[in-house]
């Protein structure tokens, strides 16, 4: 269930030219193509595609955000 994605793979889903924009954090990758925050893969700095696990501890919300995006795979 779900994909699973090299960090090669993930950076595909940039969220530019109609790509889905993926993240990944603690190899768990979280879709936040409807994202508002995150329009054109984009989001204070930080670009859709990566894994992110590092940057995210460092946001003000830290990991409360992601119980609300939407899961799609693992990051292999």
């Amino acid at each position: 269930m779900g994909l699973n994605l090299t960090k090669e793979e993930l950076k595909q889903y940039d969220g530019k030219d109609g790509h889905k924009a993926y993240v990944a954090i603690d190899g768990t990758i979280y879709d936040v193509t409807d994202v508002d925050a995150w329009k054109n893969g984009e989001h204070h700095g930080n670009v859709a595609g990566k894994d992110l696990s590092e940057v995210i501890t460092t946001a003000p919300h830290k990991k409360s955000v992601l119980a609300k995006l939407p899961v799609v795979g693992k990051l292999v």
